[in-house]
């Protein structure tokens, strides 16, 4: 994939200073400038003409949107939002000002945190204790085995232990969102139960971590609870214009 135009990182407030030394994706890394409207500026580079998911670009750009976000708020973009040209990022600027302020201001002091609960791979004992129908079709497995009684078995092995998950997965919920600003739900991923992310402020970052931890030991029988962040707010960012393109990713 071939990529022109200006690679965009994200959006902050205007007058603000880059990160000294802050260098953008690409080989040899781009130069990083600030393309200013009004109240708000957004983070640019010329976008590489060989543009594609790499490694090394990735963390490029997740590192900027960190070292952005230590310095005050950011609209982060996702990895390959190129827009055609400077015109069209101003343009993008201006036709939403208002609405990039008033989420910078929403997100002052804020990081995300992602959870995703999956169903725990270890739990059939447990799910056979606690499940009258699986128990049923294990033991007629056992008294007639057969293609289908293995099949039946399989698929309600797999409801239990989806089940099981779903209903810790939504106790998880339950506690972290008092902890939390805001909170989205992220696309469907495969084999999750739950996917989604929390706007925290930053100074209570440890503690939601802390509480996202104890909830995966104590609920381990039950789910596998992955905890991401903190992060760039990316889920928390209004939906970029038609001026920006993704390219790549």
């Amino acid at each position: 994939m071939t990529a022109d135009g200006v690679y965009v990182y994200a959006i902050i407030r205007a007058g603000r200073r880059l990160p000294p030394g802050a260098r953008g994706v690409g080989s040899p890394e781009r130069s990083l400038r600030a393309l200013r409207r009004g109240r708000i500026a957004a983070v640019v580079s010329d976008a590489p003409s060989d543009l594609r998911a790499r490694r090394r670009d990735l963390l490029a750009h997740q590192e900027l949107l960190l070292l952005l976000s230590e310095q005050g708020a950011v609209l982060p973009m996702r990895f390959g939002m190129v827009a055609g040209d400077e015109t069209a990022v101003h343009g993008q600027l201006a036709t939403r000002e208002a609405e990039y302020v008033g989420a910078l201001e929403h997100l002052s002091g804020g990081v995300e945190f992602n959870i995703k609960a999956l169903p725990a791979q270890d739990a059939l004992a447990a799910l056979v204790a606690e499940d009258k129908k699986v128990r049923r079709l294990r033991d007629e497995l056992r008294r007639h085995p057969g293609y289908e009684a293995s099949i039946r078995l399989g698929e309600a092995v797999a409801a239990g232990l989806r089940r099981r998950a779903a209903e810790a997965g939504q106790r998880a919920l339950s506690e972290l969102t008092p902890k939390a600003r805001a909170v989205t739900f992220g696309p469907e991923v495969r084999g999750c139960v739950l996917n989604a992310s929390f706007l925290v402020d930053r100074g209570a970052s440890e503690d939601f971590r802390g509480v996202a931890e104890r909830i995966a030991r104590t609920s381990r029988d039950r789910m596998e609870l992955r905890l991401s962040g903190p992060l760039p707010c990316y889920s928390f960012v209004p939906a970029e214009g038609a001026a920006v393109r993704a390219q790549g990713a």
